[in-house]
């Protein structure tokens, strides 16, 4: 093969792959308009006088469910969305834990999907694995949980053997009554996980694959 002809195959594969490149960027931009003016409600669990589950390491869970929840937040604003925070800070919204919960309610009564973040714990530090919740008796939520449950296992936990769960007793969920799930992002007893959890850049994985499965529910028809 003479220089020229080495030269016109470059030239072609320079093209293909700055084709290809704006296909996918386009294609993505694309679903992800699909969030754009959706108000989307992101719950920060515990806070304040309530830091959730705490390991012995000293890891307190209402600080990690806040600094996945702001990336989330991130992703969604991002893609034009309007997000609303039930708390940024390490704070409660109320003074007691029957008040706080009346008070999310509240928040996530009006907006398209409310999405809370949570981190688990089992006295079994080898249970472990990423789960999404939602109210038993709304379609739509089980839709949302689904969705975001296998974004989670392709983007952050591929050994994760976890479907999404209904449930009937979860306050945030049978209250709520827009489509709604609770994200519970790992287990803080299983000391591999814990890690992760506490990982910056597993953080973002976990927050990039919630966002991802809520823009897969927004271009699904029915949504």
């Amino acid at each position: 093969m003479n220089k020229s002809s080495i030269l016109t195959y470059f030239y072609i594969l320079l093209i293909f792959i700055g084709t290809a490149k704006v296909y996918f960027t386009q294609t993505a931009d694309t679903a992800a308009m699909s969030v754009q003016k959706k108000h989307i409600v992101i719950d920060a669990g515990h806070g304040g006088f309530d830091p959730g589950k705490a390991d012995d390491d000293g890891t307190e869970e209402k600080k990690v469910n806040l600094e996945i929840a702001k990336l989330l937040q991130g992703y969604l604003e991002q893609s034009g969305a309007d997000v609303g925070m039930t708390r940024i800070e390490d704070e409660a919204l109320a003074h007691t834990k029957n008040g706080d919960m009346k008070e999310r309610v509240k928040l996530g009564g009006k907006c398209d999907v409310f999405v809370s973040i949570h981190q688990n714990s089992y006295p079994s530090p080898n249970v472990h694995g990423a789960q999404v919740f939602y109210y038993k008796e709304s379609e739509e939520g089980k839709k949302l949980a689904e969705l975001v449950q296998k974004r989670i296992k392709e983007y952050a936990d591929a050994d994760n053997a976890r479907e999404a769960k209904p449930n009937s007793s979860y306050y945030i969920l049978k209250k709520t009554g827009t489509p709604s799930i609770i994200v519970e992002c790992g287990f803080l007893s299983n000391p591999e996980e814990n890690k992760k959890l506490n990982d910056p850049d597993y953080q973002k994985r976990i927050a990039r694959a919630v966002y991802m499965g809520i823009v897969d529910y927004f271009n699904e028809p029915e949504a």
